[in-house]
């Protein structure tokens, strides 16, 4: 038996050390907080993607009583990409998301079912993915989605 190392690599930003067009995607993804549907557990999750034409899709959670039909805020927005410009690849993906008491102070993390979406995504178009998780603090950018699930179902 071996043992195996697998490591990750997020650099950590503060908004001004971020190009324009970070900063952009992120505002959009802050702005879809506010459009969330979220009565049950009244945390409100937004997301914003940067096609490969520069053009940009959002998304945010939308809960439903049943939970099972609950839809995240990254999967709202990878779904509506893939069903309005299936053939442009997406580039980047924002998360923002807020509570009672406002946007989080530390950057919010994708669910292992909006991971492996996103993983998907990667497949699809053959590049990966720039990822921007915001916190009013710090802004983690991971440069794909193998930094947060390294073990995953494809071999992209």
């Amino acid at each position: 038996m071996e043992a195996k190392t697998i490591s990750t690599t997020i650099m950590v930003a503060k908004m001004e050390e971020l190009s324009a067009d970070d900063a952009e995607l992120i505002n959009q993804a802050i702005a879809q907080t506010c459009k969330s549907y979220s009565p049950y557990s009244k945390f409100n999750v937004g997301a914003a993607l940067r096609l490969a034409n520069g053009n940009i899709v959002v998304g945010c959670n939308q809960e439903n009583a049943a939970f099972g039909v609950t839809m995240c805020a990254e999967r709202s927005a990878l779904f509506a990409a893939g069903a309005q410009c299936p053939e442009v690849p997406v580039r980047a993906i924002a998360i923002a998301a807020r509570d009672a008491e406002g946007l989080l102070k530390q950057p919010i993390s994708p669910c292992g079912v909006c991971r492996q979406a996103m993983i998907e995504t990667e497949t699809r178009y053959g590049q990966r993915l720039h990822i921007l998780l915001y916190g009013t603090e710090r802004v983690y950018v991971v440069d794909g989605i193998e930094q947060l699930m390294p073990l995953s179902f494809t071999d992209f």
